[in-house]
Formats: C-alpha cells, structure tokens, sequence
C-alpha cells in the first residue's frame, strides 16, 4: 500500500540522515537546517497513526575539495528530501563562491542527470556527495562563453520559481521612490501594485531572481519601517514566458489610490484595497497585512 511505501521511505531517508550524521559529526561538514521536519518525520515513522510529514528535511553538505594550485574550495550543497525520496531524487543545489552563474547552472544540471541515469528509487545522498567532491572543482574552470551552453540555455533552467513579494512600509509619500517602484519593476519585468500612502503596501510579481533584485533595491532606499509582510513561491515546470504570464495576478505594475483622505491626501480607504485583493484572488493577505478579517 502507499501507507507502506510511505513508511519505508521515511525509515530509509532517517537512517541516511543518521549515517549521514555520523560520518560527518561536526557542523561545518553535515547540518540539518530544519530541525522541526526532522522531528515530523521521526514521529511518523514511530507511530502508526502520524500524520504524513507537511515539510521536507532539509540540510546542508559542506565539501571540501583541492583545486590546481592544491589550494581547498568548499561547496555547499543545500538537500530536500521530498517526502517520496528514495523514489524520487532528491532536491540539490550546489553553490561555491567560485561558480559563476552559468558555471553552477551547468554543475547542477549535470549532478541531477549522473543521479537521474544512476539511482532510480534507492537513497543516494553520499554518492551526490561524492560526486560532487570529485567533480565540482572542475566547473570553476569551465568557460562557458565559448562552449554549446548559450545564454538561453541558462535562463531555461534558471526560470524555475515565480515569486510574489507582499511588501509592507511604515509610509510611502516621496515621488522620487514612487517613481522608482515602478521604473524598477517595468525594468525587471515584474507586475504587481504600490499604494502609496500610510501604510504603504507594495506587491510584486515576476520571476524570483527579479523580485529579488527589486527588493534589494527598494530596500537600500531610506525608509521609517519596511519588510517583506508575505512571500509565495511557486515551482514552474519548463518555467517558459508562457508559464510565468499564467501565474500573474496583476497585468502590469500600477500605483492604486484607494479613495485617499487625509491632511495630505495620504490615509487611503482600506475597505476598498480589500475589495481590490478579493478581485485578484488576494483576499487573505490582507489579514496579513492589518492583522484583521478584511468585510
């Protein structure tokens, strides 16, 4: 049965973790990031009757490798287990600061196709491992400019995650920002809304490296109070222009003014920002934003 399945999964993946740890006892080389789905998974596989883990145990792998000239490079590869794995791979990304963009796009791509083509269905993590310690000094090397991986190749596996920043600021008056938000966001290819006003509330769309940049910009500029309020991620399959424009709520990125009052015009009407979240299919963040059931 899947209950079956599910089980064996969740004791292999345990059992890896536990040999994992004692392989590589200390932090720096094996540390599992997320605690409480290790503690999920443990009591599912203890009592018959636990729900099915929600998270996925992730960790990360420190390898340290010679490059020429004998000196060491550390990578980090960064691990999920799906909650199927073994029968499915695992999710892996390996970074260095070495690695250009293109360099870890191609490391990663390749580390998934020799895990695709040599592990169907059993655990697989230190031979990821070991592959990487053998072949991943060989990427800082590569140049990529010349070699068949053209640009396009690298943002097709680059466009993977669509992103939606719910971004919330003390206030939003100064033209110069307003301005900015949206030159911004028309640059990055990012749709969304800015209210200005008290508060100010921003959301943007759009591929997750942009939405990124967008808000390491914004960020920079001086603010009274400004964060991130929300975040959804989605995983596109293919990830193509196609799949992106399907994922956005917003057409474009337009500056909303709800009814403003106010000495300066500044304090917008939130009943109908409500009502502008409902159409989109937003409802529910506007409780995250004012801590109230939005009517």
């Amino acid at each position: 049965t899947t209950e079956m399945a599910n089980h064996e999964a969740a004791e292999i993946q345990i059992s890896e973790l536990d040999l994992l740890s004692s392989m590589f006892p200390y932090e720096e080389e094996f540390a599992v990031t997320d605690q409480l789905a290790l503690a999920e998974l443990k009591h599912y596989v203890e009592n018959e009757s636990a729900e099915v883990p929600s998270s996925k145990v992730q960790f990360i792998l420190n390898v340290k490798t010679e490059v020429r000239n004998a000196s060491m490079v550390e990578f980090s590869m960064a691990c999920a287990l799906p909650f199927k794995y073994p029968t499915v791979l695992p999710e892996i990304t390996v970074r260095s600061s070495l690695l250009s963009r293109s360099q870890q796009i191609l490391l990663n791509s390749d580390l998934k196709t020799y895990l695709m083509q040599n592990f169907s269905g059993e655990p697989c993590m230190l031979s990821a491992r070991e592959w990487v310690k053998d072949h991943a000094a060989a990427y800082i090397d590569k140049d990529l400019s010349s070699s068949s991986m053209t640009a396009s190749d690298a943002t097709q596996s680059e466009v993977t995650t669509f992103t939606r920043l719910w971004i919330y600021s003390h206030h939003i008056y100064n033209k110069q920002k307003r301005k900015n938000i949206i030159d911004w966001a028309k640059e990055l290819s990012l749709s969304g809304f800015c209210m200005p006003g008290k508060p100010g509330v921003i959301c943007v769309e759009g591929l997750q490296s942009s939405c990124e940049e967008f808000w390491s910009r914004v960020r920079r500029l001086t603010w009274k109070r400004i964060l991130i309020r929300h975040r959804e991620d989605v995983s596109l399959e293919g990830g193509g222009h196609a799949e992106v424009q399907k994922q956005r709520k917003f057409p474009t990125l337009e500056e909303k003014c709800f009814g403003a009052h106010g000495a300066r015009g500044n304090h917008m009407d939130l009943g109908q920002l409500y009502h502008f979240l409902e159409e989109k299919g937003c409802a529910d963040i506007f409780q995250m934003y004012f801590g109230v059931e939005g009517h």
